[in-house]
């Protein structure tokens, strides 16, 4: 891939998506193979003017190893610094750049129920970081670079060096790297577009949407009261402007806790800590999930469905069109970051607070009686296809079919 292709990504990453501000603190975590492009993307926080650029390094081959000869104890264990650490973050107001090089299937072998423990007592120690960015209290992004395992995964007939290649290709399309084009001027006009989108559902103020499809989908969502759709860019509580996820396609917002009725059929994999799992299902009644299955790995399914209490609630409805370059381009990626880009979604576990009016004046008490669900997990599958059918249900029972074919059928 060119120096000039990967500038641009670093580039765009650090001053669209984290926005980095003068002096601020930026912190990057990712995988020790991303190391070439993550010093481009410090390079890049530098000259966009951080005060200071940390990086958190991870390993998923490291972490196997961690889980297949450590003890479980040993794993669940939260040391003192490490919780030090993030709160030093969070007091020095710190933005996140997150690069995703993560290796599809990796934890496949290792046993469930140990990763559930682990998972739960790490995210317990830190749940109260959790809502500097579940509530854009400051700025993050996600993006992501391949990886040979990964892009074998997604290119399997290719040779590693040219699934790389075509991988690379893949993800700079989806974020709008185009020859000789300027990719931030190509966001800023995506971002008015899903705006549009944004402005004109929330002035239907739908009561519940109704999904149905051909590949077994019929399911009936409320939306919580006070709700607003976001998708796009978004405001830190300091009103710095940034986009979380790059790439983008999605106007999302956030589901009644209890107000969820029916079936989804999920159309891709999800991949859940390491484990991908294939061809599942998942049946709702006032808003849980009560029955499930997978053709692979449905252990894996119901551990996160009964992570905790409100793992088996959805905490988010994102609406996409097929038309999208990500859906377009027929390449599953095997990494929801880009596959939920794809696809309409739903997510279980925790709700974003953003996606209710008024909610950063209210109390958890006061989001949960207006339908917000709370949960250490949030976790997205992909569901839309291009049979997708959504009609809106206003309080008063009248009906509008806005999405049909697998795309928005309005003038936004």
């Amino acid at each position: 891939m060119s120096e000039k292709c990967l500038r641009q990504y670093a580039e765009l990453a650090v001053r669209l998506g984290v926005n980095v501000q003068k002096g601020q603190l930026m912190v990057i975590k990712a995988q020790v193979d991303s190391a070439p492009f993550v010093r481009l993307c410090a390079e890049e926080g530098y000259r966009a003017g951080a005060g200071e650029v940390a990086v958190l390094w991870q390993d998923d081959q490291l972490t196997k190893l961690d889980y297949d000869y450590a003890d479980t104890a040993v794993l669940q264990r939260v040391p003192d610094w490490l919780v030090a650490r993030e709160q030093e973050f969070v007091d020095r107001g710190y933005c996140i750049l997150n690069i995703d090089s993560s290796i599809p299937g990796i934890m496949k072998d290792v046993d469930q129920q140990k990763v559930q423990q682990v998972v739960a007592a790490r995210r317990k120690a830190l749940e109260k970081f959790q809502n500097y960015t579940m509530a854009n209290e400051g700025q993050w992004s996600i993006i992501a670079i391949p990886n040979p395992e990964w892009a074998l995964k997604v290119f399997p007939d290719e040779t590693p060096e040219a699934a790389v290649e075509k991988l690379w290709n893949a993800i700079l399309a989806s974020v709008r790297i185009q020859k000789d084009q300027d990719p931030i001027a190509l966001w800023e006009k995506h971002n008015q577009e899903l705006s549009a989108h944004n402005d004109w559902l929330n002035r239907q103020q739908f009561a519940s949407l109704h999904f149905k499809n051909q590949k077994g989908t019929d399911l009936v969502v409320e939306l919580a009261e006070g709700h607003i759709w976001e998708g796009g860019c978004e405001k830190s509580k300091y009103g710095v402007v940034f986009n979380p996820n790059m790439p983008t396609e999605e106007n999302f917002t956030m589901p009644k806790r209890t107000g969820v009725q029916g079936r989804v059929q999920a159309t891709k994999p999800l991949s859940y800590q390491g484990k991908l799992i294939q061809n599942f299902w998942i049946e709702f009644e006032q808003g849980k999930a009560v029955r499930w299955h997978a053709e692979e790995e449905e252990a894996a399914l119901a551990s996160l469905i009964e992570f905790d209490e409100g793992s088996a609630y959805l905490g988010e409805v994102a609406l996409i069109d097929v038309d999208t370059p990500i859906s377009q381009s027929g390449i599953l990626f095997y990494n929801t970051l880009f596959d939920e880009n794809a696809s309409c979604h739903l997510a279980l576990g925790r709700a974003y607070p953003m996606n209710m009016e008024g909610s950063q004046d209210m109390s958890e008490e006061e989001m949960k009686a207006r339908g917000c669900n709370f949960s250490m997990v949030h976790v997205d599958f992909m569901f839309g296809s291009d049979d997708m059918q959504i009609t809106g249900v206003h309080a008063d029972k009248t009906e509008v079919v806005f999405f049909k074919d697998g795309k928005f059928c309005i003038e936004a």
